[in-house]
C-alpha cells in the first residue's frame, strides 16, 4: 500500500491542520473594492487581509476581473485603488503586503490587447493570470498562449479545475505546462464548494502534480471561512506536499 494510500485511509479528522505559511503568497483574489464581483467595501476588503494575515499569509496579490462586456477595469482603476487599499492598510498597521495584477477573460478585447502591443497588467515580473468561460471551450486558445509566450508573458491559467471541458482528464494540463501555461488551482475545489465534479478534477489535478500555483480566488470573506475550516482535510495535505511556485513570488 502506497504512502497516501495509507494516509487516506484514514479517518479525515485524524489530519492535523496544514499550516498556510507554508504557502507565503496568494496570487488571484478580488480585493479592491467595488470593481467587479469582488470585494464590495474597504472595510470587507481589510477583514480579508486581516484574515490573510492570520492565516500566516505575508504577501496577497489582487486580480480584479477585466472583461469588456461586464468589468471594463483598466490599469488606472486597478493600481488607484491597489493605492487606497495601501494606505488603509497602513493606517491601520497590518503587515502584510498587497500587490495587484487582474485577471483577464479571453475575448476579442484581450486579443485585441495582445495584437496591439498593449501592456497587460503582470504580477512577479513578465506573470499574466487569465481564464476561458466556464462551460463553452473558446476558439483560437492555442493563438492566445503564442501571442502571450511570444511576448514575453509567463501564462497563468486560472482555475483550470473549473472548466467543465477539460473535466475527467488532466492532458489539456499536460499540454499547455509544455506550451509555458502554469497552472492554478483554487482552494475550495477541494473541499467542493464548486461542485462535485470540479472537485474530482482538483482531485485529478493534485494526483497527477500538474498544478503550479494554489489561490483563494477570494472574493469575500466566506471563502477564507470555508478554507480555514477545512485545513486539516487530505487533499489539502497531498497538495501543500508538491512544489508549487507560490513562495517565488
Amino acid at each position: 500500500m502506497s504512502f497516501w494510500n495509507r494516509i487516506f485511509s484514514k479517518n479525515e479528522e485524524s489530519f492535523p491542520n496544514v499550516d498556510l505559511s507554508i504557502f507565503q503568497v496568494d496570487m488571484h483574489s478580488h480585493l479592491i473594492p467595488g470593481i467587479d464581483d469582488g470585494s464590495k467595501t474597504m472595510d470587507h476588503t481589510i477583514a480579508m487581509l486581516a484574515k490573510f494575515q492570520s492565516l500566516g499569509y505575508h504577501k496577497v496579490i489582487t486580480t480584479p476581473h477585466i472583461m469588456s462586456d461586464y468589468y471594463r477595469n483598466t490599469p488606472d482603476i486597478i493600481l488607484g485603488g491597489l493605492e487606497n487599499v495601501r494606505a488603509e492598510l497602513k493606517k491601520l498597521n497590518l503587515k502584510i503586503e498587497i500587490e495587484a495584477a487582474a485577471e483577464y477573460y479571453f475575448d476579442d478585447a484581450l486579443m485585441k490587447k495582445l495584437i496591439n502591443k498593449e501592456p497587460l497588467l503582470t504580477f512577479s515580473g513578465k506573470h499574466v493570470l487569465f481564464e476561458f468561460s466556464f462551460h463553452s471551450q473558446p476558439e483560437q486558445i492555442d493563438k492566445l498562449i503564442f501571442e502571450l509566450v511570444t511576448q514575453g508573458y509567463i501564462p497563468v491559467l486560472a482555475h483550470f479545475e473549473r472548466y467543465v471541458y477539460f473535466h475527467g482528464s488532466v492532458d489539456k494540463a499536460i499540454e499547455y505546462r509544455k506550451s509555458g501555461v502554469l497552472i492554478q488551482l483554487n482552494f475550495n475545489s477541494i473541499f467542493g464548494h464548486y461542485g462535485p465534479d470540479v472537485k474530482k478534477q482538483a482531485e485529478l489535478l493534485i494526483d497527477s502534480g500538474e498544478i503550479d500555483f494554489v489561490a483563494t480566488d477570494c472574493h469575500r470573506i466566506e471563502h477564507l471561512l470555508i478554507l480555514e475550516n477545512n485545513l486539516n482535510k487530505p487533499y489539502l495535505h497531498k497538495l501543500s506536499a508538491l512544489k508549487l511556485k507560490n513562495n517565488s513570488l
